[in-house]
């Protein structure tokens, strides 16, 4: 089993990063492999509502010159996903929010391409606006008929300079549980 990272962050290895990182940690624990993207220093378009992908059904968006392609490959390969978001004005990044449009269309295009895959959202914050992050993340997974695993708490941490999600207890602690959660479900699904 396999499950793709992706952090949306302009800063590489920042919050966002080390919160996603708890998480994978516990899932190699359980023997799953995984994989962390970083979107830091991509240039990635939004979705062009070209339909292309709806003519073309090769699982593929038709901008070409970005990562998007190879990160919709990753998913379709994956078994689960992790999002990854910083909070920027109560929503995720642009350059996550251009993945998640486009991988999107190319989903619905291809047949419910993720269709029961497990998904599951990390949000890093200073103070507020989180809670829109996880949704926006948690809408893509939904409606692309994901699983979306629990954990004891929204999957955030608060921090704004690098390495300060580190002293958010809790913030860890959602993440572990997360991973476990995540690496149960995985199992039970692929039993």
């Amino acid at each position: 089993m396999k499950v793709l990272a992706l952090n949306g962050s302009a800063r590489k290895d920042g919050n966002t990063a080390l919160l996603i990182h708890y998480a994978l940690t516990e899932l190699e624990k359980e023997g799953i492999q995984t994989e962390l993207m970083q979107l830091a220093g991509e240039e990635i378009r939004g979705c062009m509502a070209c339909y292309k992908c709806f003519e073309k059904k090769d699982s593929k968006c038709s901008i070409v010159k970005d990562v998007v392609n190879d990160i919709i490959a990753k998913i379709i390969e994956a078994d689960g996903v992790i999002f990854g978001s910083p909070t920027y004005f109560a929503n995720v990044s642009a350059e996550l929010k251009a993945v998640i449009d486009r991988a999107g269309m190319v989903g619905r295009a291809n047949e419910k391409l993720y269709a029961r895959k497990v998904g599951a959202a990390v949000v890093a914050l200073r103070r507020g606006g989180g809670i829109n992050v996880f949704n926006a993340i948690n809408q893509f997974f939904l409606i692309s008929e994901m699983i979306v695993p629990g954990s004891i708490y929204w999957n955030m941490g608060f921090g704004r300079n690098i390495g300060e999600v580190e002293k958010d207890e809790e913030g860890i602690k959602t993440m572990q549980a997360l991973g476990i959660n995540m690496a149960w479900l995985l199992k039970k699904l692929n039993s």
